[in-house]
């Protein structure tokens, strides 16, 4: 019986675009379900878009029934007002997965450049390069705006990997038992429980 793939919903949320983007991971093979972007601009009122912004997250998690969701965490700007507005942007997006029964991972922009890329200043056009190459997908410049999401989504994968890797070594590492202590302790031991036998 074919097992259910693990699927992986990422987000970049925006004021004005907000990318998604979602992948399969089914044992060790990659593939991309679904990548997009919800247009927000033309809703002048902030508040119109938050719950956009809530109602898309909510049917694409009813939709593909993602095991975990990944957040790219904001930068940090100089124009408050525009970080205030993409923090409430970012807060609806965790929300909505909380609501779901799932945790949002907040990644920063750097980490997942340097998951996907190797390279923490790696360009946007280098991150769909290597989005390509891994999840095998054809060049669409419509869907530009959902590379930092599909992104996120794969840098969660790859940091669980890392992380089922080191725990696999922890637990091959040998662990020797408390009688096998220093010599010395042991004679240490043997000294005191057999007087009669050492000889001065």
């Amino acid at each position: 019986m074919q097992p259910h793939p693990h699927i992986i919903l990422g987000i970049d949320p925006g004021t004005l675009v907000m990318g998604y983007g979602l992948i399969a991971v089914n044992k060790n093979s990659l593939s991309l379900v679904e990548m997009g972007v919800l247009q927000l601009s033309k809703k002048e009122n902030h508040a119109e878009r938050l719950h956009l912004i809530y109602k898309k997250m909510d049917s694409l998690m009813k939709l593909h029934r993602p095991a975990a969701v990944a957040i790219e965490a904001p930068f940090f700007g100089k124009n408050v007002q525009s970080m205030l507005k993409l923090g409430r942007a970012q807060g609806v997006a965790i929300a909505a997965a909380m609501m779901g029964g799932l945790e949002a991972i907040e990644y920063a922009p750097r980490k997942i450049k340097q998951s996907v890329t190797g390279r923490g200043n790696a360009t946007k056009e280098q991150v769909w390069q290597m989005l390509q190459h891994i999840l095998k997908f054809e060049d669409d410049v419509r869907f530009m705006d959902a590379t930092d999401a599909v992104a996120v989504a794969l840098c969660h994968h790859l940091q669980n990997r890392v992380a089922e890797i080191k725990k696999q070594e922890t637990t091959k590492k040998i662990i020797l038992p408390k009688t096998a202590s220093k010599k010395s302790n042991n004679w240490d031991a043997f000294i005191t429980n057999n007087p009669g036998r050492v000889k001065k």
